[in-house]
């Protein structure tokens, strides 16, 4: 009799377990939804994903579910919600040494959210030119950038607006 009890009580318990600890996964539309969302609320929701490298940009909804991905992922979502709460975003991606990375830079704020600042959820200030901001992402891998882009994504397609070189 004790181990059906305690075969029931698991039952219910593992039955009930989605509703206790829900990972269910942010959608686009939720966020699209938050009358509150600011830059800076934007990035915290981002704290617990995880990075995972990708050949091409993922859609914002793929993005989203899998909880899993890498700067341009990031930086084209940013841009896609932030734009439709009134802010002007500019896609960045910086060529470095050894890597390549995306940013999201907001003007009305001064600064860019970076993927890899998801964790301390900081805004990284900037004064917007290209250098300025392909100093920062460089200093933060301390390493040297080569190039600096001004881009858009288009169908996971990333078409150059405009390049600086140092």
């Amino acid at each position: 009799m004790p181990i059906f009890r305690f075969g029931a009580w698991l039952l219910v318990a593992v039955a009930h377990a989605p509703m206790l600890f829900s990972t269910q996964a942010l959608t686009l539309e939720e966020l699209q939804a938050d009358a509150k969302l600011t830059p800076a609320t934007f990035l915290a929701h981002f704290s617990d994903f995880g990075f995972k490298l990708r050949g091409n940009t993922q859609s914002p909804e793929l993005f989203l579910s899998s909880k899993a991905g890498d700067c341009d992922d990031f930086a084209n979502l940013a841009a896609i919600v932030l734009k439709a709460r009134g802010y002007t975003p500019r896609i960045v991606v910086v060529s470095l040494e050894r890597v390549t990375h995306v940013v999201c830079y907001l003007p009305e704020t001064h600064s860019y959210l970076d993927y890899n600042h998801r964790h301390d959820r900081v805004l990284v200030p900037s004064d917007g030119t290209l250098p300025n901001i392909a100093q920062s992402v460089a200093s933060s891998f301390k390493s040297n950038w080569y190039s600096v882009s001004e881009v858009t994504f288009n169908s996971g397609i990333r078409r150059f607006i405009r390049t600086e070189f140092q």
